[in-house]
């Protein structure tokens, strides 16, 4: 018997598709794996923003990740929107509990409409108990401004940020620099007990179709991780696969604000015009 590659999502439901567990679920299909999700929140969301967030209690959460990991398992774990200290603790302990390894962690703090996603307590949480379970995070620009109580806006500025949450917490990080500005993209990545940043480098696509795109990156590093897939590669894949989707996603329009990337792009094709009987 074949057996699937597995990639586990803990995070936020996003009632608009375009971002949380919805995104995390097409990406993980989209590169070759079997996915599934344990919901830390409920978002009433669109392409607009944000409207209203109902927690899952962390007993739920808890309840949800021991279900696939006492049945199915997992090769890789993405962590999305985890909104209160008692959450962050909670999924903590359960992962600690079952020794669980490759880690893929995006510390969503901020929406792209700039929403705020987390209180204000649960940073310091975030940073004792899940950071260093993690094998890899994925701050945005204004998030690692959070992690590190540094400024950050530069190229230069990026680096030493990504140096210095690498060797703090002894994981790799992977910075976007979306937030600069420029007619180049350019991520950070500091392998752990690296001497020195890999850069990645993408052309800026002229597109408002950036929602989801923090999770659509960390769950694709997390799916080529479950391929095994060294960590360097699955981050060069997983930046691959994210410029395509915001280039194929860039034709399409959906809602009135941020739209998708477009997850499918290899495997949508125009149906035909006549009529399926």
């Amino acid at each position: 018997m074949k057996s699937y590659r597995k990639a586990l999502t803990i995070a936020g439901s996003d009632s608009g598709g375009g971002a949380g567990i919805q995104a995390d679920l097409k990406t993980f299909s989209a590169c070759g794996c079997y996915g599934m999700s344990a919901i830390t929140a409920i978002t009433a969301q669109n392409t607009c923003g944000v409207t209203a967030i109902h927690p899952v209690p962390p007993a739920v959460i808890a309840a949800q990740i021991r279900a696939v990991l006492d049945d199915i398992g997992t090769d890789a774990i993405k962590i999305g929107m985890l909104h209160s200290a008692d959450v962050i603790m909670t999924v903590a302990q359960v992962l600690r509990e079952y020794g669980c390894n490759n880690i893929v962690l995006d510390p969503v703090m901020v929406a792209t409409s700039g929403d705020r996603l987390i209180e204000e307590s649960a940073v310091a949480t975030l940073l004792e108990t899940l950071l260093p379970l993690a094998t890899l995070i994925t701050p945005n620009i204004p998030e690692a401004e959070i992690l590190t109580k540094k400024k950050i806006s530069t190229r230069d500025d990026m680096i030493s940020a990504a140096q210095l949450l690498s060797s703090e917490y002894s994981l790799a990080v992977l910075l976007k620099g979306g937030h600069l500005k420029g007619t180049t993209l350019v991520d950070v990545y500091w392998p752990r007990d690296a001497d020195s940043p890999i850069f990645f480098e993408n052309e800026r696509i002229a597109t408002r179709n950036s929602h989801g795109t923090g999770c659509t990156l960390s769950s694709a590093i997390a799916a080529f991780i479950a391929h095994q897939e060294s960590l360097h590669d699955a981050v060069r894949h997983a930046e691959k696969y994210l410029y395509q989707a915001i280039s194929a996603g860039s034709e399409y329009s959906l809602g009135k604000g941020h739209g998708p990337v477009h997850h499918f792009f290899n495997f949508h094709k125009q149906l035909p015009k006549e009529k399926i009987s």
